[in-house]
């Protein structure tokens, strides 16, 4: 059924991390600080926060020719150093994050503000095509994030024992799937422990480094700089190929970013330089300093760390730890699933709310078992975090550069500050990100081809799906009637019965293809006729006081606007009673009628539009797409639909 939005061609709610994290609403009112940040702890810093279990062991793989060495672990150590720094620190805390959407942040968000903020000035084409790209590599990463992060922390395992080995993929996949099914139920409750269980963990991680430094104190010494070009002296060729590992222990920054709706800028902020930026450090260089006097542990050094005995419980906090990043990411699929579907670039489909006070609880049985089946089969096609890792970077590195570019879009174009001290950070962190992802590019056949392909292939869904509703919208307005025109045509010559009927429409100025068909074929009318339409604005939530905007037009004819933010569910029954009753205008929810057009397309080649298979793709999602009535909360028992054929 077609609705409306304020600055697109779309023909269903429209008005948009990626991020690897959940994109929930406003922070609760009177929330403290403290509480916020051990929030953050949890939901924002998981996938980052775990990153130790594997990046360290990744860069030292066999194929860079890297050793247990002073040269090779100190300059690692400080590329990982200087890249928490400037991309983590001076990017996003310090840049990206003010470059927030009324408080919510994300690749989609990122665009609805540009787009806000601009109107016609707006690069349209390739900002669109930049927000959805990185959109699709959002899923990847979500795909990628659950398999890397609990398979790494069960490989522990064969630490504790070579028997282990053969059953780390069979567990881990266990462990997932349980993952995977009890989102249904919601994550309310267990979200309550997921600051408190990654503060442990951060603490954990804190003193395994800490007991190391202090055994090898001159490890201090990798956070100068220089030890950075020691390294790329010694062996140019292999140190550029390491950056695709060493972006490993950056996987997850644009959670800081996707997440400000949730907690809050400052509390973010204060999350990663009071805990997360030094326990990790702390953990790097502990790693370091023990591979030094330990170069056999190389094969696992995070799980080294610890004496045989105290193996087991690191191994329950990791697993926890890397559970609490995947839910994080299962959860931001959620989110940024909804943010797309409002912003009309996805069709609907069913969002089912697991909390009846938090409303960014929310589960989407089609996302989610999607998502599992993905992450198995990664699991069971590569069969250790090692092989996963060289898909993992190249989306992490290609979502950063996508949002440097459309950062600085608002740093020229909105906030307009001297022009030189913007093009020095656009050169540098340009050149961080197109150097990291030229690394990355190295292993497109290792697995870097996998987050490519699924970007593609949701980027292709994304873009069919908004060109499509955008060419039925098109062909359904063709016959070119106004609404004043049409009530003189009829005016006398309709019988009227009582009630209220309701119809759908696309456009705040046509009329329905419904109320047309009613009229040819029920030749009545109801005593009062409401034109509705949806409008998504490019904000994340509306002002209730402004939601709706209601017209009378003469002859009980009424065209209604209802305003909502592409955060926010669309109910139309509620709304629609709210704005009657602050308007005086009748509206009896049991006399009232909802009419809704729902089309058949048609796929030719005859009628000028998209590529024949790719008008067979958009026939396919419009039947995937979740009925009208139940997205928009209309009462069962009063919903009329009319069919009609449409060519495109």
């Amino acid at each position: 059924m077609p609705l409306a939005s304020t600055s697109r061609d779309m023909t269903q709610p429209a008005p948009a991390e990626s991020s690897a994290s959940p994109i929930p609403p406003q922070p609760a009112q009177g929330a403290s600080r403290s509480v916020l940040t051990l929030g953050a702890l949890g939901v924002v810093f998981g996938d980052i926060g775990t990153s130790p279990l594997y990046a360290l062991q990744a860069t030292l793989d066999p194929r860079y020719h890297l050793r247990a060495a002073v040269t090779d672990l100190y300059g690692i150590v400080s590329l990982i150093f200087w890249g928490f720094v400037f991309v983590v620190t001076v990017k996003y805390v310090f840049i990206v994050m003010r470059c927030d959407n009324r408080g919510e942040g994300g690749s989609l968000a990122l665009y609805a503000l540009i787009n806000r903020e601009l109107g016609a000035a707006t690069p349209k084409r390739w900002l669109l095509v930049g927000a959805l790209f990185a959109t699709s590599l959002f899923f990847a990463d979500a795909m990628l994030t659950p398999a890397i992060s609990v398979i790494s922390a069960v490989e522990g395992l064969g630490v504790v024992s070579s028997a282990f080995k053969p059953w780390i993929v069979w567990i881990a996949l266990a462990i997932l799937i349980g993952l995977f099914a009890i989102q249904r139920h919601g994550t309310d409750r267990v979200g309550r422990l997921f600051g408190p269980v990654m503060l442990v963990y951060f603490i954990t991680i804190s003193a395994m480094g800490l007991y190391h430094i202090a055994q090898t104190p001159q490890v201090l010494g990798a956070l100068n700089p220089i030890w950075m070009v020691t390294y790329f002296t010694a062996h140019p060729l292999f140190a550029f190929l390491s950056l695709g590992a060493i972006v490993y222990a950056i996987t997850g920054t644009e959670a800081l970013y996707a997440d400000m709706g949730h907690f809050g800028r400052v509390p973010i902020t204060i999350a990663w330089l009071a805990i997360c930026f030094p326990a990790l450090m702390l953990n790097y260089m502990g790693q370091a300093a023990m591979l030094l006097r330990n170069p056999e542990f190389i094969d696992n050094p995070f799980f080294h760390m610890v004496p045989p005995q105290l193996t087991i419980p690191l191994l329950v906090i990791a697993t926890l730890a890397t559970i609490i990043a995947s839910q994080a990411v299962i959860s931001g699929a959620f989110s940024v699933t909804q943010q797309a579907i409002q912003l009309g670039f996805m069709p609907r489909l069913r969002i089912l709310h697991t909390s009846s006070q938090a409303r960014g609880q929310i589960y989407i049985p089609a996302i989610n078992w999607a998502l599992a089946v993905m992450v198995a089969v990664l699991v069971m096609g590569f069969r250790a975090s090692a092989a996963m890792l060289p898909a993992y970077g190249l989306a992490v590195v290609g979502t950063m550069l996508i949002t440097t570019l459309m950062q600085y879009v608002v740093v020229f174009r909105i906030w307009r500050g001297p022009w030189w001290r913007g093009a020095i950070g656009f050169v540098v962190f340009v050149t961080i990100d197109v150097v990291l992802l030229a690394s990355g590019a190295t292993k497109l056949f290792e697995g870097a081809w996998f987050p490519i392909l699924v970007g593609l292939v949701i980027f292709t869904l994304l873009t069919t799906w908004s060109t499509g509703r955008r060419l039925m919208r098109e062909s359904m307005m063709e016959d070119g009637l106004t609404l004043p025109g049409f009530i003189t045509s009829i005016t006398g010559s309709v019988h009227r019965v009582r009630g209220t009927s309701v119809f759908l429409s696309a456009s705040p100025t046509g009329l329905p293809a419904a109320l047309l068909h009613n009229l040819k074929h029920n030749q009545v009318l109801h005593e009062r006729v409401v034109l509705l339409t949806v409008e998504v604005e490019e904000v994340p939530q509306v002002d209730p006081a402004s939601r709706a905007e209601i017209h009378p037009e003469g002859h009980g004819f009424f065209r209604v606007i209802l305003h909502y933010g592409f955060m926010e569910d669309v109910d139309i029954p509620r709304d629609l009673a709210a704005a009657a009753v602050q308007t005086g205008i009748p509206f009896e929810p049991l006399q009232t009628s909802y009419f809704l057009g729902r089309q058949k397309l048609i796929a030719s080649s005859a009628v000028p539009g998209m590529a024949l298979w790719r008008e067979h793709l958009f026939a396919w999602m419009l039947k995937l797409s979740e009925s009208a009535m139940d997205f928009f909360k209309l009462p069962s028992n009063r919903v009329v639909e009319l069919g009609s054929q449409l060519r495109i």
